[in-house]
């Protein structure tokens, strides 16, 4: 199996991804290799790595779904009460990893995570499927459970709310926005010869663009 694993070898081939040709805005540039990678057909497109550091410091990785693309960074929801929730209480430094890999492309995101405000999580929840808004209630995310008393508590929430009736959203549930001081887009090229083009924000709030090598 070891030999299997290192001889695995996958050769790039995409077009160069310029310095010139990257947006001076990398919130814009994100856009468009998003809505490629939608008109790709990638799979869950908007998935991606949540890396938090835990109050102990160490670091733990899972993956979610973007739900909104703001100009102030990147939007999704949990649980407040879940690990990453709490991690994220105790230290607001975060990562966020897409990978498209039929397009070839990864983007990487370091910053800084604060909860979005109450009427905008009201908002999406009202929008989730009813299975979704219920299992968000039902869920004690994180915490030791067992399938059955998960889906009792499921029915019986179901049960409880009739198809025209409005599931309180939970107050341990809602959004955060990530705000990027770094992005970094990934180009893959032939020969292991990458396009790297790396974003930093400075102090004043201007973001600078460089090349890094591969």
């Amino acid at each position: 199996m070891l030999k299997k694993i290192q001889d695995l070898r996958q050769e790039y081939s995409s077009a160069p991804f310029n310095l010139e040709d990257a947006d001076a805005n990398p919130l814009v540039q994100f856009e468009v290799w998003l809505e490629d990678a939608i008109k790709a057909e990638m799979p869950e497109p908007n998935a991606m790595t949540l890396a938090t550091i835990n109050q102990e410091g160490s670091p733990s990785a899972r993956v979610v779904l973007l739900k909104a693309l703001e100009p102030e960074g990147f939007v999704f929801y949990s649980n407040y009460l879940s690990e990453k929730g709490l991690s994220m209480d105790k230290n607001a430094n975060v990562a966020l990893v897409f990978l498209w890999l039929g397009i070839q492309r990864q983007v990487r995101i370091e910053g800084v995570v604060s909860k979005v405000d109450l009427q905008t999580s009201k908002a999406y929840f009202r929008t989730r499927p009813r299975g979704s808004q219920i299992g968000a209630v039902a869920s004690p995310q994180s915490t030791p459970i067992d399938r059955a008393s998960l889906e009792k508590a499921f029915m019986e929430l179901n049960q409880k709310y009739g198809p025209d009736d409005e599931i309180p959203m939970p107050n341990h549930w809602g959004g955060y926005l990530v705000r990027p001081q770094r992005i970094e887009f990934w180009q893959g090229r032939r020969s292991r010869l990458h396009d790297r083009i790396n974003y930093m924000l400075d102090r004043e709030g201007v973001w600078e663009k460089r090349r890094l090598a591969p």
